[in-house]
């Protein structure tokens, strides 16, 4: 394959699993391929995932019996966003998920028919968590990127795209220049960095004091800066996925305990608590201040337990409400009036809950009944709920169904591709499913990587 005097074929910037993947497919096609990552290693968000991977119709879930298919998911992503998605690029995803399930099965990775679950709010088992999680995935694709033979620079941070008549030539780094016939952008998501987020997310900047991201910190955002600095048109404003934290501690809990109760300032429940974190957050969004209480009584604190989660056995539970991050009364009435909380509604709230809890039946919003634990035992405790702990950010450069990074102009920029966290308009309001980053991330990281290494043969 013939570079026309350019030092690579293909330059991939950025080393999680997008980037991996790109510079393996691209590799594999005959291209030579440089991959560079600002980390000290490889894996960038990754590695530090779940390692679930959203797919329909796997050899998993055949064996396991469940007939599925991409069309299924792809009509699941279409409405259970209201179809304010890129059609086409989401029919890619979807298309071509089993397939890169089955390439990643092939490169090592080991997925149990015990890990596959409902991920998503549609019933459907297509959640399939990798043995090892995350890490497991990326030790498989850095593998993959030894036996390929390409180029790694680490601990190296692309400056800029270095470009020529219109079209991406390479990249710029402190060292200098390194030219290429193509280039992607698999850079990550920009949870690290507060101005992008501000501008791009500002649902995740309205508690400060309660926010981090659980990716890379080297998740900043550079491929959007690049991008748009050669004209990249952006898809997807304040889009990505939030998930619910008190706030007293870094603990990533992506399931609070299902016997609490959630309240908003009015004295209202306003949905079942066990509802899928992909969707939680964006109802809390409606709620007055966009935050709720949680609400337990002394005889559910005493029977909390290490199970229940990190910050939500007994003893935890009663440090914090000691520090006051925790609002304790020894009535009702105190707690409301504490919490901020409408007094008379929250009574009547409870009353009702209460009994549905004797009556094994949540007639409001039909909790399972194991969850229910009535608020009857002083004292009384509500802990602050807020949308705050950044998980993905789904506000991107817009490309096509080839991962084209388009412009402004609904013109592909020549040379640029595109793939994983960088990118945008896969996603809107409801996070689709649990391994459906990771699943962008190593579908269109393949999808650049064979279209960037075709782009070199044949230059458009």
């Amino acid at each position: 394959m013939s570079s026309g005097g350019a030092d690579y074929d293909v330059i991939v910037i950025g080393g999680g699993g997008a980037g991996m993947s790109a510079a393996i497919e691209a590799a594999r096609t005959g291209a030579r391929t440089l991959l560079v990552e600002s980390d000290r290693k490889l894996g960038g968000s990754t590695a530090l995932s779940g390692g679930v991977f959203y797919a329909a119709g796997t050899s998993l879930q055949r064996a396991c019996g469940i007939e599925d298919s991409p069309d299924a998911q792809f009509r699941y992503y279409m409405n259970v966003n209201q179809h304010k998605l890129e059609a086409g690029v989401v029919h890619r995803l979807c298309e071509y998920s089993a397939s890169t399930f089955e390439w990643l099965v092939a490169l090592g990775v080991e997925f149990d028919a015990a890990d596959l679950y409902v991920s998503g709010v549609d019933g459907i088992r297509r959640g399939h968590r990798a043995r090892g999680h995350g890490a497991a995935i990326a030790a498989a694709l850095e593998a993959a990127v030894s036996a390929a033979g390409i180029d790694v620079a680490l601990h190296t941070r692309v400056q800029r795209l270095a470009t020529d008549q219109g079209r991406v030539r390479g990249i710029v780094t402190a060292d200098g220049t390194v030219t290429a016939v193509a280039v992607i952008l698999a850079t990550g998501g920009f949870g690290n960095n507060p101005d992008l987020l501000q501008r791009l997310y500002p649902d995740a900047t309205r508690y400060p004091e309660a926010n981090w991201y659980i990716g890379t910190l080297h998740a900043l955002g550079d491929g959007l800066t690049m991008g748009e600095a050669v004209g990249a048109a952006l898809a997807g404003h304040n889009r990505g996925l939030l998930l619910l934290t008190t706030g007293f501690t870094r603990d990533l809990e992506p399931y609070l305990p299902g016997w609490l109760v959630y309240v908003n300032r009015k004295g209202r429940r306003f949905i079942d608590e066990t509802t899928e974190y992909s969707v939680l957050a964006e109802v809390l969004k409606e709620q007055p201040g966009a935050e709720c209480l949680a609400l337990f009584d002394e005889a559910t604190r005493r029977a909390a337990t290490q199970r229940d989660g990190a910050n939500w056995d007994a003893d935890r539970l009663a440090g914090f409400a000691a520090e006051g991050l925790i609002t304790q009364a020894e009535t009702l009435e105190g707690l409301a009036t504490r919490a901020g909380i409408r007094s008379n509604a929250l009574h009547n709230t409870l009353e009702r809950y209460n009994a549905d809890c004797a009556a094994g039946h949540d007639r409001a919003f039909l909790k399972e009944a194991r969850h229910l634990r009535p608020v009857l035992t002083p004292p009384f405790y509500a802990a602050p709920i807020k949308p705050a702990v950044i998980c993905w950010t789904g506000t991107g450069l817009r490309i096509d169904p080839d991962a084209r990074v388009l412009d402004q102009d609904e013109r592909a920029i020549p040379g640029l591709y595109a793939a994983g966290e960088t990118t945008g308009g896969m996603f809107g309001q409801c996070y689709a499913a649990g391994g459906a980053s990771v699943g962008n991330a190593i579908v269109f990281g393949r999808i650049a990587g064979r279209e960037a290494a075709r782009s070199v043969t044949n230059p458009s």
